[in-house]
């Protein structure tokens, strides 16, 4: 039996220029933070019979690979060539579609186990790559870089995407106690909302490639803003943060009518009455959690937010990644 923890995320800065429509002719640059909030996989080998079950919110058992319904493992089965006799469970700590990488948690989890599985012990940008392979080229989802690479390294981690999609991935230069304030600036809510992303990133990738001014000039933008956020906080300087993800929320909205709605507008300018000096939704929009950067008067805070029905999400940096938490 091997089980696998691997971490979800949110972004920092420069979300969205992880995607090929933006990176393949301008380059990449993602600032992100792993959270210690999981995806386990937990994967067996049956001495019954030859069976392939996959359990998640469904239960599936099925005789052959080509009969499962679940997406994501049926092709990590093909990738990794298995064919029978293996069980996979799942569970996470934060629901599906709420824009903090749960579909890369998952497969970045699932290639972890297997690789484990077979004593075949790849390095981290390896099962980032295969799971990239296997959810952009073959299932044809239009993510980015971002969700693999944070779900394999986790940490305060920052990835450089040239145009031929190598990534260059190093951690962020931040002391402990820098670290600490600003996990502790950073409070995070559920909006009680979840929605695929896939529509919001198709909308972003088509008006990249159409080469749309709003959408291109918007994205060079985020992409300085999120320069300009990993050098606030190597510096120390970590409340420029909060000024940056307001500037990051306006030029976000301009790229798509479905990245926030009237509701989340009204919550966005209460935060920001009421101590935040900027915020973001995770993900692509829509919904999920909302992020906010609150350096003072958090309390007061976080009962104007329970007002309009927002669940915090208490959380610590994850500086792991994704692990082999049993192998027996």
């Amino acid at each position: 039996m091997i089980i696998t923890r691997t971490p979800f995320r949110i972004t920092l800065g420069g979300g969205g220029t992880d995607l090929s429509s933006y990176y393949e002719n301008h380059g990449g640059f993602i600032f992100s933070a792993g959270l210690d909030k999981y995806m386990f996989v937990d994967s067996n080998r049956s001495v019954a019979d030859d069976l392939i079950r996959v359990k998640y919110s469904k239960s599936e058992t099925v005789e052959h690979v080509d009969q499962l319904q679940h997406d994501i493992a049926r092709e990590i089965f093909r990738f990794t060539g298995v064919e029978k006799n293996i069980e996979i469970s799942s569970l996470a700590d934060i629901p599906a579609g709420t824009g903090l990488g749960s579909s890369s948690c998952y497969a970045v989890g699932l290639l972890h186990a297997i690789h484990t599985m077979n004593r075949d012990y790849v390095p981290l940008a390896q099962l980032a790559e295969e799971d990239f392979h296997i959810e952009f080229n073959i299932l044809k989802r239009p993510i980015g870089k971002q969700d693999p690479y944070l779900a394999a390294f986790g940490g305060l981690t920052v990835l450089e995407i040239a145009k031929d999609g190598a990534v260059k991935v190093r951690k962020a230069n931040v002391t402990y106690e820098v670290a600490d304030e600003l996990n502790k600036n950073i409070l995070i809510f559920f909006t009680g909302k979840t929605r695929s992303a896939d529509e919001i990133l198709r909308e972003q990738e088509k008006g990249a490639k159409e080469g749309k001014k709003i959408v291109v000039d918007s994205m060079h933008y985020i992409k300085e803003l999120g320069y300009q956020i990993l050098e606030a906080v190597e510096c120390g300087n970590i409340d420029e943060v909060g000024h940056k993800f307001h500037e990051h929320w306006r030029y976000k909205k301009m790229m798509s009518s479905k990245m926030s709605s009237p509701e989340f507008d009204r919550i966005y300018e209460a935060a920001r009455e009421n101590g935040a000096l900027g915020g973001k939704i995770s993900g692509a929009g829509g919904g999920g959690f909302f992020t906010f950067y609150v350096p003072e008067n958090q309390k007061t805070f976080r009962e104007q937010m329970r007002e309009y029905g927002l669940r915090e999400m208490r959380y610590r940096f994850d500086f792991e990644g994704t692990k082999v938490l049993a192998d027996f």
